[in-house]
């Protein structure tokens, strides 16, 4: 087997300083009506860090609702595909809700319910993390309101049926494009007007502390699962770890426990897959590690697609999950450190890999995991025989039926 790239870093990998800074990335750039709020948000959820009955409740929710673990499966014949000896699938796909959003939004909708809220509302582009808040605020029995760009809501109309179904009030946003950077926008206007008795739950690895190290907390059993799957079978560590990135929560919630509990020298090349769209030379994509340059936007900062005056730039990917202009300061962080090594994909690639799963292995996957799942050739490639590799499967395509459909694939 060829020699693999091993990211190193000269001490242990450790979390966010207590302003919430991963590096220069992070911290709090939010008008001062939101201080108070999100300092009553940080100051409950370390309390909860440290309450073992709110990790008994949520333990047992993971595992008798969400239907956690999620099983690791081997996929032989897609390894036979690409060209690896070994391919692993984590099954976030068969959580609860069909993708890893629900690890989250159950672990928020607990707090939100603790600090005495009756209400939660979020913001949501795919429409999985609006159908999770949903959900588990009909679980414990929360109001709940949704905003979605309204590009987004056509392109996801059987996730805003759900959610209404649900209970939820899905609220149109027609600012802009329409899409999910809209939808935050409104999403906290909105919070800034009734902090008293709504709680935020956002749905990614970004925004203002603690939102990025609160939403990897809830996320973080991912990995911390594969881990433990990988030893039980007497598996070595893989040779690397992929997941798709757009703000970066499944992505987190899968690389921190490799970058936590492994030294530097045994970690496996972690990498993540961002949204090149229609190509990154031209103005379609959502990659904002690799063209993006570090601002402020929605109350953190972080590499983003901008301007020259700092204003943020239309993102586009054909999945709706990705089309953000930013990305979670961790990651801008794991990159600069050249900790997680992040690669472009295209509309195109991801479709075809979206096919080769669905007719390999019988599993339909998210678009989103689609873009993860195209790097399994190149780094096969690179890997050389013999080659370990653990995907993530952040969700399950039902979703995208319409936009496969729209986009050329479909069977006989």
């Amino acid at each position: 087997m060829s020699d693999v790239f091993l990211p190193s870093a000269e001490m242990a990998y450790s979390s966010p300083d207590a302003q919430g800074f991963f590096g220069p990335y992070g911290g709090t750039f939010v008008p001062e009506t939101v201080v108070p709020a999100l300092s009553e948000l940080a100051e409950a959820f370390c309390e909860t860090l440290d309450d073992p009955a709110f990790a008994a409740e949520y333990g047992t929710l993971l595992q008798d609702y969400v239907g956690r673990p999620t099983p690791l499966f081997s996929a032989e014949r897609l390894a036979e595909a690409v060209g690896a000896d070994r391919v692993y699938l984590k099954r976030e796909d068969l959580d609860h809700t069909g993708a890893h959003k629900i690890n989250n939004t159950l672990g928020q909708v607990l707090l939100a319910r603790r600090m005495g809220k009756r209400r939660v509302i979020a913001e949501t582009g795919a429409g999985q993390h609006g159908v999770a808040t949903a959900t588990a605020a009909a679980l414990l029995g929360l109001e709940c309101a949704v905003f979605m760009g309204t590009e987004d809501m056509r392109r996801q109309s059987l996730n805003v049926y759900k959610m209404r179904l649900l209970g939820a009030e899905v609220v149109p946003v027609a600012d802009g494009t329409g899409t999910l950077a809209d939808a935050v926008t409104a999403t906290l206007r909105h919070w800034v007007e009734r902090v008293e008795d709504t709680f935020y739950v956002l749905g990614s690895a970004v925004g203002p502390h603690p939102y990025p190290v609160m939403v990897r907390e809830f996320q973080k059993v991912i990995g911390e699962e594969t881990l433990v799957q990988l030893q039980g079978r007497a598996e070595r560590i893989p040779d690397a770890v992929v997941a798709c990135v757009g703000g970066g929560s499944n992505a987190i919630g899968m690389f921190y426990p490799f970058l936590r509990d492994l030294p530097p020298e045994k970690r496996p090349l972690l990498v993540g897959a961002e949204a090149a769209g229609l190509g990154l030379d031209s103005d379609k994509h959502g990659a904002s590690l690799a063209k993006g340059s570090p601002g402020v936007l929605h109350g953190f900062y972080s590499y983003l697609l901008q301007d020259d005056a700092g204003n943020p730039l239309e993102a586009y990917s054909i999945s709706a999950g990705l089309d953000y202009p930013g990305v979670g300061p961790e990651h801008s962080h794991l990159k600069d450190e050249g900790l997680v090594r992040y690669e472009p994909v295209t509309d195109t690639e991801a479709l075809e890999a979206f096919a080769l799963l669905t007719r390999t292995e019988g599993i339909i996957p998210a678009i989103e995991s689609s873009h993860a799942l195209a790097l399994l050739p190149h780094l096969a490639a690179e890997l050389g025989p013999g080659a370990l590799i653990v995907v993530n499967l952040s969700g399950r395509g039902d979703k995208d039926m319409d936009i496969v459909r729209e986009g050329g694939l479909g069977g006989e």
